[in-house]
């Protein structure tokens, strides 16, 4: 039956799962009430559902699954249930003790809520007392009984089950309230994070909207790596706002590049939702050429050919180690079909890439990137990108260039690269690397080699010596673990850093590693069969074989042979022994441990020595027979050095790149690569080109400076290490190589008549890094299907864009073709225009506007330029418009720009998307109407180009204005052409244009208002570098007053003048110049009189600082004026006033005056701090002051109330003195310390006096800094419980009588009553609740008087609070009630009693309790009886009497009388002894 209820448990959670948002708003908080629950993980849901189904005590509910079975589903106990500790079953009998839960951190709520997904099931006492339970209620409600019911029954029992279903809902509401836990439900995204793509540069916010109940904690992680926005608040900020939440990330780079996750987290769970960020970098790459494959076919089964667009592509890249990289592209497959996306792969050197920790791939829809995780030199090589669909493939490659990260110490070489491992064995692998691309300051002396087992952290170092080969044998390893390798390079100035560590390896036979790649050969029956020994076992294993030298260097030799074949089933160990030439004695190598791999390194030979080698197998059984002799081995390197490569030759590539090609190595063996070097011209610094070793001959170096003279060698290395450097090249001007251009495009007909025709076309958009000179016009006849030769139209090139072809046929069609030329040649033909009739034109509106280029091309804005149409139509062009639509929308997504039409030939387009590709056109309007659009423009591309700068302004230190442009870009033949709102300047009067090297200046001779206007400069054979400035009116006149500063200077101030009293009363005027020269020359006058240094003034300029002062003793009536610095400084003059006159200057006499006298005060003892008061942390009132220039003479004498404190009084104890420091130790202060205090000093020198009022407002001002201090040390609230009721209490300091303490309940005051009382005892701040009901739940303040505002403590008696102080309570009350009640002996009965036999006997105790205790007399431990000889009375409830007639000896012993009631039982006891006379005196007489 268990077994069964978890099927159904499994169903019903994948049911869950499916209607996750639907069940949300029902579902309630699990009730963890135990561990028990935790271990046990009972089969049966604890989840609850909205109920339908009670009983006396649990509520049932009944879930039908898929399958339409019904699963009994117990809810938990309601919350306001008083949780018992006990756990029981259905008959009330206790089964167990149950341990309840303790509230854990978020990392242990997220563990139980992992944990509570395991299906464990214990088999102890409790789990299957449990279970019985849950099944026997469990197979109570699925019994299922069938009767027939009328429709009366049936519709009666409907409306009740309806009215119970309303009564559920109510209770459910009720328990809801009173209950907020059972609210809890777990986090749900309402709105998740989507992803974004920006630009470099820019800021992006992430936004989600989470709910769940507690509040989830919302987290921020960057590719599972946690972002702590406070600790980088230049980079993040989080904010989290009424459950919605967001990340900004300010100033995106390509760093930014990840997938961010937001993780929200409650008890009841953890939910996250991650978004992908990818940043772009402006890049730019040629077009695929025609012979780059793209073999697209037709898709049988959609039905189309896809056609694979790729743009946005990336761009040569250059990372660091230890940075991240990004790459991505645009790819645009058309058409759309629904559900279908291609297959995206990425390569590195023709390698497919898979995704791993270093390597991070993702394609969104649209754009595929790949991520680099901390790059290492293991990460350059060439990258391609390649789309995969059903009709075809296309690719896109760029190299990724990684440099070395900072030395950490100077002249180190860097760090090797891929390491890796092979042959490995049981004991042995084989760790090999590629040599780095520097070697610092001094040649590579060799590596270390580093292990470490996977699982641990400690690197062990494998070889004591370094070992100069790329090769080395790492021996000693244990079977069965894993291991991964670094290494390290070694040279004189010191070690590498390591490299990137290997992959895992593990030791193990090959065989075996084998068979687990394999996988299991059939499927685990479960059954183990036992067979006898095999007959091999024991038997001594037979010679190994082919044993020879894999590896021969001069620090070690390895050795491989074959095992044999005669090994039995316990396996086989090897013993290595070697023989030394010209003997014949062989020693045994590993003495002390067999090896078990079929491999073996032999370190610690001599160089140059020969040695013989075999090989013994061992078991247990005993030594085998040695192998065959390996023959004479000489030690020593056998691969050799390899050598220097051709001669290298540099050619131009592009504006930033070199090709490279060199001659290759001969009889190379093993080669490992070439690395290449650069140097610029006059230098002897050589940085390499790559920093992984290229196979091939030839190498595009990359990130070279424009125009800089570069030399480059080569050097080829293999595992022995790096041959000689190449020769250097012949240098290299680091400049773009002119080719032919690109072909024309849009031949268009602009006019047409009877016997000639007007061409337009558009300029290449690639000019092939030369100007172009001109164009060749063909042309061909076309009658019907049949097309003639092309012929030639013009011999000479063409200047323009268009063309009047003449001489032509009238009605007969032609084609037309254009060729662009440069200094490199003819471009191949554009394509063939539209088949065109040569026949007069009867069109009324302009023929299409021609010659349309760019300008300017930048992120959100673009200018067009276009030239006026060849046709005019019948009256002259008044205007144009221009159109705009995004490259990838259809015909129906042109637009205009402006709605009004232009009268000008260009137009500035603003508000474009960044990053996106528009098309323009240009329609020309007359009177008539408005022409047919012109050619199409475009796509451009709205980028900004790296490094692209802008035209500023400067205005010299004469005042000269001028515009500013420059370029870093240049070519050969390159110039800068400059021209005002767009068109060629013909005034040469207005501008004077000077140009140096890459900066060209535009002075204005005459700056006015006829230079009002945009100013535009391009830059001649670039890939369009230009840039505009429009001077304005407003802008001109800026100028003009920046040109009158600067021909006029004025000396600026940092602070005007200004002045400050100092010691004895002195005056002092300064000010400060921001800048000035040694020339510099002040002139001080007052009242326009210079005056001069002298007895009254003095005066010092400080050139150095800028400062200028001016000091006077004191100030007199007759100072009284205006105070002037003036400056000269070549033909800069600056001037400074500060005017002191009226009631201004009078007070500043008076403070003069006052400074002076403090001054003289201070010649002899005085007060440096008057006498003033604080207040201790423990409440004692201190009055002190500080006092400075005192000598052992000097008097101090203190007074109260002017009566002198002598040395007798009371009070001199309270007087203390701590080097300059005097204070009065008042104490707790009281309304007697009242009273006026007084210092005085004196001595030869003067005397001085300080005084504190403790009066009035002095004395309330101490007692409000006291109630500031008792309030501030009150504690938080505690409560505490008694038998009468809950006490509220606070601790303080010390207490005042004065002190005002105020209670409030729920923000309202308490009034004081016989229930709720305030008040004081010691130190403690009361408040007692007697006999608490739920009327006083809620928060209480305790609002203490510090002198202002007021401290508060607030305590929330509710909740767990309440239900512990109001349980304890009634604990104690209980407990009270009972002591008083409880059934005693309270006096009568005494201890001893001695009684002569034969006397009669007669005790009454009093005893106590309500109700009336039950009464019971015992003798030695047994109850007695009233009968004849015991006569036991208890009258009145309160005195029980035990009379004994006649005693005898029996009757001695020890009596109890035992009362008890229901608060407890009590025995008084007492000791009867009964004597006899006569036996006493016998005994006395036996004495004497």
């Amino acid at each position: 039956m268990s077994e069964s209820l978890q099927v159904m448990q499994k169903q019903l959670r994948q049911q869950h799962h499916r209607h996750h948002h639907q069940q949300q708003q029902q579902q309630q908080q699990h009730h963890y009430e135990s561990s028990y629950y935790l271990s046990t993980k009972s089969s049966v849901s604890q989840q609850a559902f909205s109920t339908s189904k009670t009983t006396s005590r649990r509520l049932k509910t009944s879930v039908k699954t898929e399958k339409g079975q019904e699963v009994v589903k117990l809810s938990p106990l309601p919350k306001r249930a008083k949780r018992t500790y006990l756990a029981m079953d259905t008959d009330k009998e206790v089964i167990g003790y149950v341990i309840p839960v303790f509230r854990a951190n978020h990392e242990v709520v997220r563990g139980l809520m992992e944990s509570h997904d395991e299906d464990v099931t214990e088999e102890g006492i409790n789990y299957v007392a449990m279970r019985n339970l849950f099944v026997r209620e469990a197979r109570e409600a699925m019994h299922v009984k069938v009767e027939k019911k009328t429709r009366t029954v049936h519709v009666r029992e409907s409306a009740e089950r309806l009215q119970l279903s309303k009564k559920m809902d109510e209770w459910s509401e009720f328990r809801k309230k009173m209950n907020p836990d059972s609210l809890t439900h777990p986090p749900e995204f309402i709105v998740k994070p989507r992803g974004q793509t920006v630009w470099e540069g820019k800021t992006l916010k992430l936004h989600c909207t989470v709910a769940g109940w507690p509040k989830p904690r919302i987290a921020w992680y960057k590719n599972n790596v946690l972002i702590d926005a406070k600790r980088h608040p230049e980079k993040y900020t989080a904010e989290s706002n009424y459950n919605m939440h967001s990340l900004e990330i300010k100033n995106c780079d390509f760093f930014d590049t990840a997938q961010y996750c937001v993780s929200a987290l409650n008890v009841k769970g953890e939910y996250s939702s991650v978004a992908t960020v990818v940043v772009k970098r402006f890049q730019e790459g040629d077009e695929a050429g025609p012979l780059d494959p793209k073999p697209h076919g037709f898709c049988s089964e959609h039905g189309v050919t896809f056609e694979t667009t790729i743009i946005d592509k990336f761009e040569v890249a250059f990372g660091s180690e230890g940075e991240t990289l990004s790459l991505g592209c645009t790819v645009i497959i058309y058409p759309t079909v629904k559900k279908y996306q291609p297959e995206v792969v990425w390569y590195r050197d023709s390698v497919p890439l898979k995704p791993s920790k270093w390597v991070h791939t993702h394609w969104s829809g649209e754009r595929a990137t790949l991520t680099l995780i901390h790059l290492n030199k293991e990460d350059e090589g060439m990258y391609t990108m390649r789309v995969n669909t059903k009709s075809g493939f296309d690719t896109y490659s760029a190299y990724v260039f990684v440099r070395d990260a900072d030395l950490e110490v100077e002249g180190v070489p860097v760090a090797p690269l891929d390491v890796r491992c092979h042959d490995a064995n049981k004991d042995y692998v084989v760790v090999t690397w590629k040599q780095p691309a520097v070697e610092g300051s001094s040649a590579i002396l060799g590596y270390y080699i580093d292990r470490c087992e996977v699982g641990t952290h400690h690197w062990a170092q494998c070889n004591e010596s370094p070992v100069k080969y790329a090769r080395f044998p790492v021996t000693g390893l244990v079977e069965g673990r894993s291991y991964v390798f670094r290494v390290r390079a070694l040279n004189k100035a010191g070690v590498s850093r390591p490299s990137r560590v290997s992959e895992p390896v593990v030791a193990m036979d090959p065989s075996d590693r084998a068979r687990l790649r394999a996988g299991p050969s059939a499927p685990w029956t479960g059954i183990i069969k036992f067979t006898e020994e095999d007959s091999t076992v024991g038997v001594v294993p037979g010679e190994p074989t082919d044993v020879v030298v894999t590896e021969a260097t001069k620090s070690y030799v390895v050795l491989a042979w074959k095992p044999p074949g005669q090994r039995g089933h316990e396996g086989v160990m090897y013993y290595i022994e070697k023989c030394i030439s010209g003997t014949d004695t062989w020693q045994r190598v590993n003495t002390g441990m067999p090896v078990k791999s079929p491999r073996f390194a032999l370190f610690d030979l001599a160089e140059g020595k020969s040695y013989s080698f075999r090989v013994r197998c061992c078991n247990s059984a005993g030594v085998g027979e040695a192998s065959v002799s390996t023959g004479e081995i000489t030690v020593g390197d056998k691969l050799d050095l390899p050598s220097a490569p051709g001669n290298p030759v540099a050619i131009r590539n592009t504006d930033t790149s070199v090709v490279v090609s060199w001659g290759a190595s001969k009889d190379v063996k093993h080669l490992v690569g070439y690395y290449i070097e650069c140097s610029e011209v006059g230098t002897d610094a050589w940085v390499p080109c790559n920093n992984k070793p290229v196979k091939k001959t030839r190498f595009v170096c990359h990130g070279l400076t424009t125009g800089t003279n570069y030399v480059f060698r080569v050097k080829a290395v293999n595992a022995a290490g790096y041959s000689q450097s190449s020769p250097n090249s012949d240098a290299v001007v680091v400049q773009a190589a002119i080719s032919l251009p690109g072909k024309p495009t849009g031949v268009t007909l602009l006019e047409a008549a009877k016997d000639y025709m007007v061409l337009a076309w558009t300029a290449p958009a690639k000019n092939g890094g030369a100007d172009i000179r001109g164009y060749f016009v063909d042309y061909r006849t076309v009658k019907g299907d049949v097309v003639g030769k092309w012929h030639e139209m013009n011999h000479q090139a063409l200047t323009t864009a268009s063309y009047k072809a003449e001489n032509l046929k009238e009605n007969v069609f032609y084609q037309f073709q254009v060729r662009a030329m440069n200094m490199a040649g003819v471009s191949k033909a554009s394509l063939a225009s539209a088949v065109l009739e040569c026949k007069e034109w009867t069109i009324t509106v302009p023929g299409a506007p021609v010659g349309l280029h760019v300008l300017e091309v930048r992120d959100t804005s673009v200018v067009v330029l276009w030239e006026s149409p060849a046709f005019n139509g019948r009256t002259a062009v008044n205007g144009y418009y221009l159109d705009i639509k995004e490259a990838s929308a259809g015909e129906k997504g042109w637009k205009a720009v402006h709605e009004k039409v232009n009268k000008l030939k260009y137009m500035k387009v603003t508000g474009l998307k960044a990053g996106a590709s528009y098309v323009f056109r240009v329609r020309a309007q007359n009177l008539a109407g408005v022409g047919k659009p012109s050619a199409v423009l475009g796509p451009i591309l709205a980028q900004t180009r790296p490094g692209t700068k802008e035209i500023y302004v400067d205005v010299d230190d004469d005042g000269v204005i001028s515009m500013i442009f420059e370029c870093s870009e240049m070519s050969e033949g390159s110039e800068f052409i400059w021209s005002k709102n767009y068109k060629a300047m013909t005034d040469t009067s207005r501008l004077t244009i000077v140009t140096e090297g890459g900066k060209s200046r535009a002075i204005f001779n005459s700056p006015s208002m006829e230079d009002l206007g945009t100013f535009s400069c391009m830059v001649t054979n670039t890939d369009g570098i230009s840039s505009s400035y429009t001077l304005t009116e407003e802008g001109l006149k800026r100028l003009l007053d920046i040109s009158h500063d600067h021909k006029f200077p004025v000396i600026p101030f940092k602070n005007e003048m200004a002045m400050e009293l100092l010691e004895k009363g002195r005056v002092r005027f300064w000010t400060q110049v921001e800048k000035c020269t040694s020339a510099c020359q002040v002139e001080y006058v007052f009242n326009d009189v210079i005056v001069t240094q002298g007895k009254k003034y003095t005066m010092n300029f400080n050139q150095s600082t800028g400062i200028i002062e001016m000091f006077m003793d004191s100030l007199e009536v007759t100072d009284e004026g205006t105070f002037t610095f003036n400056l000269v400084d070549g033909k800069a003059k600056g001037t400074t006033s500060l005017v002191l006159i009226g009631d201004e200057f009078r007070e500043l006499q008076k403070k003069s005056e006052f400074e002076r006298a403090e001054w003289v005060r201070k010649q002899g003892p005085h007060f440096v701090e008057y006498l003033g008061f604080t207040v201790t942390e423990e409440c004692n009132v201190l009055l002190k002051c500080k006092i400075g220039n005192v000598k052992p003479e000097t008097e101090i004498t203190w007074s109260k109330d002017s009566i002198e404190i002598a040395e007798d009084d009371e009070d001199s104890q309270k007087i203390e003195r701590k080097d300059s420091e005097l204070t009065f130790n008042i104490g707790k202060i009281s309304k007697s310390d009242a009273g006026i205090y007084e210092v005085f000093l004196r001595d030869d020198r003067g005397k001085d006096k300080s005084t504190f009022s403790l009066t009035d407002a002095g004395y309330q001002a101490v007692m409000n800094e006291l109630f500031r201090v008792i309030a501030t040390s009150s504690s938080e609230i505690k409560v505490v419980s008694t038998e009468h009721g809950i006490i509220l209490y606070s601790m303080v300091t010390y207490y005042n009588e004065e002190l005002r303490v105020g209670w409030l309940h729920k923000d309202a005051k308490i009034a004081a009553s016989e229930r709720v009382k305030s008040g004081v005892t010691g130190e403690q701040l009361w408040l007692k609740i007697n006999e608490p009901t739920e009327k006083d739940k809620g928060k209480y303040t305790m609002d203490i008087f510090d002198g202002k505002d007021g401290v508060k403590r607030v305590f929330d008696l509710s909740g767990k609070a309440w239900e512990e102080a109001f349980e304890e309570f009634q604990r104690l009350k209980a407990a009270a009630i009972a002591e008083r009640n409880r059934a005693r002996v309270v006096g009568g009965l005494p201890d001893v009693v001695a009684i002569q036999e034969g006397k009669s006997l007669n005790l009454t105790g009093n005893v106590w309790g309500e109700p009336a205790p039950e009464v019971c007399w015992i003798k030695n431990d047994r109850e007695l009886v009233s009968d004849e000889r015991y006569k036991l009375k208890f009258e009145h409830g309160k005195f029980a009497s035990i009379t004994i007639a006649t005693v005898t000896t029996a009757d001695s012993g020890k009596y109890a009388l035992v009362v008890k009631n229901k608060y407890g039982t009590e025995a008084g006891e007492f000791t009867v002894s009964v004597y006899n006379p006569d036996d006493e005196e016998n005994k006395e007489g036996k004495k004497g």
